[in-house]
């Protein structure tokens, strides 16, 4: 195919989404190398991300650019290049997931540094949607989501509490401080972990470099925040099969995950090579079946519309404390991570993203489950 002809491919196609190549709304791109077209006819999402990394296009508002794409589902319209197929292949043929490769995203995505994740996030320090209810800012909309994750989980004093993913520790703080229970906390990121104990010192929170597979103990909750999606389809039912032995008999476990609408075997080739290796995004099937036999779902909840607040949120951080972290990451680091905050903020605002909490069980609650909102 000459040129040309990507050029016209890839301009029909974005017209139909209401997105002009050199166009004065601010989603419309600007395109600053013709390459742009073969790359994105090719390549697709890969492409199109990478080529933004690299300078070759801009766009005013590139999450309302990303929006609208999601929306008017430009995806159903372009064939996967096979190339991009074979890149993915290693979702279909391995468990790209399993123990041994545990690692490789606290490696490559949270030990990023810790520089970079305080100038951006809230200060707890929460790395997943808040609860924007009533909230007028970060802050507010994560405390708030903690305060709803206490009261879903029913916490009370002296409740010992596992942590799958626990990030820095923000979830565990915050049951300590506010409703005096003790936590475990895993994590699969040596900087977390270094980070964590400095900011929950002289409480009862501990942090375990581990993978949640070897957890050990019987704990009267658990709770896992943004950490399922990087488990992968092969092992849901294992992740549960751990939740479940290691929760008390009339215990509860809470999960909070980003939400796939539809059932996928990988993930986004960008976001895999650049910024989660290895993620996928659980579907309500997926999920279901795993559950299967092993809990009873009390409660699912669904706020993916707050998440379009909360990246936005965190990219205004980023963007006003760039220049504190331009010496040690870069310009083209910089573009990546913008692409990122941006296109997911995109993809949550279509909707094409969902935030769900889920309470479970193991027998069913006695008398029944009182739904908090």
């Amino acid at each position: 195919m000459g040129s040309d002809r990507y050029e016209s491919l890839v301009t029909s196609l974005l017209s139909v989404a209401g997105i002009e190549i050199g166009g004065s709304n601010p989603w419309d791109i600007q395109v600053h190398d013709r390459g742009f077209y073969k790359r994105v006819a090719t390549e697709v999402e890969l492409g199109l991300g990478e080529s933004y990394m690299d300078g070759w296009w801009d766009a005013g508002k590139l999450d309302e650019m990303i929006n609208r794409i999601l929306r008017t589902d430009l995806r159903k319209e372009v064939n996967h290049n096979y190339r991009i197929m074979l890149k993915l292949a290693g979702f279909f043929l391995i468990n790209m997931q399993a123990k041994r490769r545990a690692f490789i995203v606290g490696e490559r995505h949270y030990d990023l540094g810790n520089d970079l994740f305080r100038n951006m996030l809230d200060k707890r320090m929460n790395y997943s949607c808040g609860y924007w209810k009533d909230a007028k800012n970060l802050d507010e909309a994560q405390e708030n989501k903690l305060e709803l994750i206490c009261r879903k989980l029913y916490l009370k004093p002296g409740m010992k509490v596992l942590d799958i993913g626990c990030g820095w520790g923000a979830f565990g703080k915050y049951a300590a401080e506010k409703h005096g229970a003790e936590t475990v906390g895993l994590t699969v990121s040596k900087e977390q972990v270094a980070l964590g104990r400095e900011l929950c010192r002289g409480l009862p929170v501990e942090f375990r470099l581990q993978d949640y597979r070897e957890v050990a103990g019987k704990f009267d909750r658990i709770v896992s925040v943004g950490m399922i999606e990087h488990v992968g389809y092969r092992n849901y039912r294992e992740y549960f099969a751990v939740a479940e032995r290691s929760l008390k008999d009339d215990g509860i476990f809470l999960l909070h995950t980003i939400g796939n609408p539809v059932s996928a075997k990988s993930g986004d080739a960008w976001s895999h090579k650049y910024i989660f290796p290895n993620g996928m995004l659980p579907s309500v099937s997926q999920l279901g079946k795993a559950i299967e036999g092993l809990f009873v779902m009390e409660d699912w909840h669904n706020f993916g519309a707050y998440y379009d607040n909360t990246l936005m949120a965190w990219f205004d951080n980023f963007m006003v404390r760039w220049d504190s972290l331009r010496e040690k990451y870069g310009e083209r680091f910089f573009r990546m991570w913008k692409y990122f905050l941006l296109s997911n903020a995109g993809a949550f605002r279509a909707r094409s993203n969902q935030l769900w909490q889920i309470v479970l069980s193991k027998n069913g609650m006695s008398g029944g489950y009182v739904s908090v909102r």
